[in-house]
């Protein structure tokens, strides 16, 4: 008896010393294996923490582990590809007017960045060119294309950006196109198929449809709209189209949040710091 209950007591000890270890270990397994990716995209660089669209902002977004950054493209006067979001240099520089009326020479004058703070003063608009060569291989780059009535051709200038610099093979570097102007991107996808298009929705009450998702299957890999938008069941919907989705523009930890634990593929923010999946 006293054998029997010594054997007892000896199965007890163990699986309460081993077996629930045991589970322990083979849910975190399942749990490392399952967790997905999800892209930090820092909007514009790390503009939260530096000047938008600078080389100040994209190598903060670097430093912060940012898997890519997003920026802007308009074109000079002269036809010279620039990074400045806005149609205009009022607001990020010192300088005033439309940067299709500006000669390159004219915008690299500019200070962009003593706008955001003294400590960034005499920051420059960089070219995308200069951009490109500063980092690739270091980083993936969503470019976003502006105004595209402005700027005819903007598309193929951009597809020889990136082909000058073997930067259109799917395998080298990471880079996405996207706009707003989805006839753009269609054109774009044209010029060069190899290079992910994206497009961009802003915010609708009406969501978006069968109908528009199907004809952006066509040409598009990335559905990325307003943050607002996203819900557990268009994240579906665009997955069951084959395509992936990063929306925008995240300012605050709770939307961060709601994105991460939703399992969207990517997430554009100007705090990179907030989009941290290892803190779920």
């Amino acid at each position: 008896m006293k054998k029997c209950l010594g054997c007892i007591l000896m199965a007890v000890l163990f699986f309460t010393m081993f077996f629930p270890s045991g589970m322990a270990l083979a849910d975190d397994e399942v749990s490392t294996k399952d967790q997905k990716q999800i892209l930090n995209i820092s909007h514009r660089g790390a503009s939260g923490y530096a000047p938008e669209n600078t080389m100040a902002a994209f190598e903060k977004a670097v430093d912060m582990k940012s898997e890519m950054f997003e920026l802007d493209v308009q074109m000079s006067k002269d036809g010279e590809l620039v990074v400045i979001h806005d149609t205009t240099v009022d607001r990020t520089t010192d300088g005033t007017g439309e940067v299709k009326d500006l000669t390159y020479d004219e915008i690299a004058e500019l200070d962009a960045g003593s706008f955001f703070s003294e400590e960034f003063e005499g920051e420059k608009i960089p070219t995308l060119g200069e951009v490109l060569d500063q980092f690739k291989g270091r980083s993936g780059i969503l470019i976003e294309l502006k105004s595209h009535s402005k700027y005819p051709g903007i598309e193929q200038k951009v597809a020889d950006e990136l082909t000058s610099r073997n930067m259109d093979k799917p395998n080298n570097n990471k880079i996405i196109v996207q706009s707003f102007d989805h006839e753009s991107m269609e054109t774009f996808h044209s010029i060069l198929p190899s290079v992910p298009v994206g497009v961009l929705l802003n915010y609708s009450p009406d969501g978006i449809s069968e109908a528009e998702l199907s004809d952006f299957a066509q040409y598009a890999d990335y559905v990325n709209p307003n943050k607002d938008m996203i819900d557990a069941d268009l994240l579906e919907r665009i997955h069951d189209f084959e395509m992936e989705t990063h929306p925008w523009t995240v300012r605050d930890q709770e939307s961060a949040d709601y994105l991460l634990n939703l399992g969207v593929d990517g997430i554009i923010t100007d705090y990179p710091d907030y989009v941290d999946p290892h803190k779920q």
